[in-house]
């Protein structure tokens, strides 16, 4: 099933199975040999579309390290121009290169002695792989402090911590230092959502952690993520989960693994 969740800056590369994401009004694909990366907190949707217990859904994660990426930025030669779409998230095919360092890093795991010696360096030329390839110029966003994009970058962390508050779009521009319009039209390129709307996708995924894991119960859950009405709230829930938060909170305690997951 369809599952919601804040996808954090990382590269996720699909070994068997396919995998179908969902940003706003953007999907994304995933199969055997493509990768995607997140370089921003990103609420999206996904949900696995090709596995079978013979063949099940298999990927590797690996979630960025800004101090590493940002000393090797320095020292790798940055891709000419900016990247055509400023979007935070991307599926591309993964070249010879990328695909033979992430296998020695797998390999890894089997050698637990060189592990902590070898593993940075093969994470290392994964990174340089990213870097050097085609989303060299959006990865380089991750460490970037100058531009629109930067300031968009700080406008998402912003309200990753006050999401629970009201607040404005002339508020938020102004915390970030760009005009209304600008932020508006900036940060709908990055994210595929409004500021409005991302904050909403966060204050729904906290409530149904907090129902799911906490037992909070629907309006406790409700106001603690700063909802005024409870009724638009369950509207809100609904239109994301696909059902009211009682209904969907047991359906997914009684599916084995999902709780978990959420």
């Amino acid at each position: 099933m369809p599952m919601p969740s804040v996808y954090r800056p990382q590269l996720c590369l699909v070994a068997q199975g396919q995998k179908e994401v969902t940003l706003g009004d953007r999907v994304f694909n995933y199969a055997p040999g493509r990768y995607g990366i997140v370089t921003y907190d990103l609420p999206a949707t996904g949900r696995v579309v090709d596995a079978t217990p013979a063949a099940p859904y298999l990927c590797l994660f690996i979630d960025f390290d800004p101090v590493m990426l940002g000393e090797l930025a320095l020292r790798v030669p940055p891709p000419p121009g900016p990247p055509r779409d400023p979007m935070g998230k991307t599926v591309s095919d993964a070249d010879a290169g990328l695909l033979d360092a992430t296998l020695r890093l797998l390999r890894l795991l089997d050698d637990p002695a060189a592990l902590p010696v070898l593993a940075p360096l093969a994470e290392q030329e994964i990174l340089y792989r990213l870097l050097a390839g085609p989303d060299g110029a959006r990865m380089r966003y991750i460490t970037s402090s100058q531009g629109r994009v930067a300031q968009v970058g700080r406008a998402i962390a912003w309200i990753g911590q006050n999401f629970r508050e009201r607040f404005s779009i002339e508020q938020l521009a102004a915390e970030v230092s760009m005009s209304p319009s600008s932020l508006h039209e900036h940060f709908r390129a990055v994210t595929a959502m409004t500021p409005l709307q991302y904050q909403k996708q966060l204050r729904l995924q906290e409530a149904r952690s907090l129902m799911l894991v906490q037992s909070v119960d629907t309006t406790t859950a409700a106001f603690r993520v700063g909802y005024e009405s409870p009724s638009q709230f369950s509207r809100e829930y609904r239109r994301l989960f696909g059902e009211p938060p009682a209904r969907d909170i047991a359906r997914l305690r009684a599916s084995p693994g999902l709780g978990a997951v959420a």
